[in-house]
């Protein structure tokens, strides 16, 4: 394998708070090492139209405290097709990039497993994705920040909550991974929280919502995954049809979950993963996700972090379950 002088940088998919200190963190690293570095602006769309420009120590300044992403994103259709990609990696050619390194989800990481498979293109992952579902790391780039983002819009709602005793289903970001709604739901003190991973019939419904109505409580909060079928708004139409004695309103929180300053664990997980990359470069790998696990950097190929299921800690359900009481 030739020797890599020149990397590029690109963030895809969804921004997620922290990608910023993570540019910095593999910019710095890659200068420090002396590597040439370019940034790659919005995603695959911006490698297949040639919006390529060098990067130095200077590009990175005061950045890491900035939310969404410099480098722009998008989701590129022109690249899931092989005509994207092969201008892409004439793009690539052109200014002697030697190695990629890709900032996002489980689509971002996709579209480089297959570009490093078609041109035998050194590939490093990094995993920025709100959602916490990539496997292989205990935790992904964006999650802490939007998690915390959750419990302060779900401290606000249980004011409103309590004033008109009320049931609140408030919808979280998550796509098929109930990370999100989980653990915010531990965090900020809700009744329940409805996940992909524990299947909710009617039993369980009157199980969440009924219980703590009934019992002692004047007003409940439910944290539900968003979802284009059984989302907050499908949830809330049952409660009116099966419990109509009930108050009940839905708070959908939308895209203000990806904003906002990174917290100092982003920016530290961040931090280590983008010099991880660096590091994994000069260790002659490639095709592989930088993660963390218990503490430590870890290489995960692409095939498992994307194709293998990340399973969420079923004892976090029970312990939920007993402090709804």
């Amino acid at each position: 394998m030739a020797k890599v002088k020149s990397i590029g940088i690109l963030t895809s998919g969804g921004d997620a708070p922290g990608m910023n200190a993570a540019i910095r963190a593999i910019t710095r690293s890659a200068l420090c090492e002396g590597f040439k570095v370019w940034g790659i602006y919005r995603g695959y769309d911006g490698l297949i139209n040639d919006e390529i420009k060098p990067f130095t120590s200077e590009s990175v300044s005061n950045i890491i405290q900035r939310g969404g992403t410099i480098l722009k994103s998008a989701r590129s259709k022109a690249f899931t097709t092989p005509e994207g990609r092969k201008k892409a990696y004439e793009n690539m050619k052109s200014h002697e990039i030697d190695a990629l390194i890709v900032i996002g989800g489980n689509g971002s990481l996709t579209g480089a497993r297959i570009f490093a498979e078609e041109y035998d293109m050194p590939c490093i992952g990094l995993p920025g994705t709100i959602d916490n579902d990539l496997y292989g790391t205990d935790i992904t780039i964006g999650y802490d920040t939007t998690l915390n983002t959750i419990v302060q819009c779900v401290d606000k709602i249980r004011d409103t909550a309590n004033s008109h005793e009320r049931i609140f289903l408030v919808e979280v970001m998550g796509r098929d991974a109930g990370f999100l709604a989980q653990n915010s739901a531990l965090a900020s003190g809700a009744e329940a929280a409805i996940i992909p991973e524990d299947n909710t019939d009617a039993d369980q419904l009157e199980h969440f919502i009924g219980r703590g109505i009934r019992k002692s409580k004047n007003s409940s909060i439910v944290i539900v995954s968003e979802s284009p079928k059984c989302g907050a708004l499908y949830y809330a139409e049952r409660v009116k049809k099966e419990y109509p004695q009930y108050d009940v309103r839905v708070s959908i929180l939308g895209h203000l979950q990806r904003g906002g300053s990174p917290s100092a664990r982003d920016r530290i997980l961040s931090s280590r993963l983008g010099a991880g990359a660096i590091n994994a470069i000069l260790d002659g790998q490639r095709n592989v996700m930088i993660g963390i696990r218990n503490d430590q950097i870890v290489y995960v190929p692409f095939t498992d972090a994307i194709k293998k299921s990340k399973p969420i800690n079923k004892d976090l359900i029970t312990v939920l379950d007993e402090l709804s009481i």
